[in-house]
């Protein structure tokens, strides 16, 4: 199964799946951008929305995008608000969804699947005002050298998803050629033991 085909199958079940991945990282997304303003949103890999419905009582307008059909329609049953415009595209593509220019461009658990972070850097930079902010939440890099990689159980077994390993210097080196510094960068641990590996990577990054 490719990407798309993946997520469209973890669908039905990633809301009600135990995933202290998914859970960790919004905390990180609320926490980054609790005291940052922003009208327009472009939110890249809203998933179900599970990050869409904080998005919407701080933005005016928001454009959710997400690779999979499933995951969208999960989405829009869950966020039911005229603010909101939902897009199914391939961000390794073109960016031909946005339609304006954005105050933030968020990434939810979606850079681990993109081989390319220049191509999404420099879409990235195009999108955004100058003055506009970059949130990134991934997987840490640790847990990727030590073979974690998104999975989901299916009747066959676990599905393991495809994944590139991205170090933290790759997305800091990649994203300054495109304008975009590097801001604050933190990392979140399960129940807040930091003796332990961490599992969100969080960025914050703005454009100049």
């Amino acid at each position: 199964m490719n990407i798309r085909q993946s997520y469209n199958q973890w669908a039905s079940q990633y809301d009600t799946n135990v995933n202290r991945t998914r859970d960790l990282e919004a905390q990180a997304l609320r926490k980054s951008l609790h005291d940052i303003a922003f009208d327009d949103c472009l939110e890249i890999g809203c998933g179900t929305g599970k990050n869409t419905v904080w998005l919407v009582g701080k933005a005016k307008h928001i454009t959710a995008v997400d690779f999979s059909e499933e995951m969208l329609a999960k989405a829009k049953e869950k966020v039911e608000n005229d603010k909101v415009y939902f897009h199914q595209a391939d961000i390794s593509k073109a960016w031909t969804f946005r339609s304006k220019l954005y105050d933030l461009v968020s990434f939810s658990l979606v850079l681990e699947h993109i081989n390319d972070l220049d191509h999404v850097f420099r879409e990235t930079s195009d999108a955004l005002r100058v003055g506009g902010y970059v949130y990134i939440g991934e997987l840490h890099p640790y847990r990727q050298y030590g073979g974690t990689k998104a999975r989901f159980e299916t009747e066959d077994g676990i599905h393991i998803l495809e994944c590139f390993d991205h170090n933290i210097s790759d997305f800091i080196r990649s994203a300054a050629k495109y304008n975009l510094l590097l801001l604050n960068i933190d990392e979140y641990f399960d129940s807040d033991e930091r003796t332990g590996v961490p599992r969100i990577l969080q960025i914050l990054l703005r454009k100049v």
